[in-house]
């Protein structure tokens, strides 16, 4: 990547294994496209008040170049490392398919 992977969190308390597994799930990126440019990655606590319990949302931003617009993906979760993983797995879907 040149540039350095950006991970943002909003009102969810910073650890170390979410980023360390954000990390890991961006360098496995890199497997399905080579080239890819930037990779931005925003956690955030969905607003209580219309969920029962905590519900988290993960963005993944990827840019490679050849392609006009960034891949995104926005997954809702209770569980943080579930929503990481599926915004993940939808990236490199789309990676894929445009490798392809």
């Amino acid at each position: 990547m040149q540039t350095p992977l950006q991970i943002t969190m909003q009102n969810v308390p910073r650890s170390e294994a979410l980023e360390a597994r954000i990390r890991e799930s961006a360098a496995k990126l890199e497997k399905f496209h080579p080239r890819i440019t930037s990779c931005r990655v925003a956690v955030d606590e969905v607003d209580k008040h219309h969920h029962q319990g905590r519900q988290f949302r993960v963005r993944v931003e990827v840019r490679a170049p050849g392609h006009e617009q960034a891949v995104s993906t926005l997954h809702h979760h209770e569980d943080v490392f579930v929503a990481v993983r599926d915004a993940f797995d939808s990236a490199r879907r789309q990676l894929e398919d445009e490798v392809r």
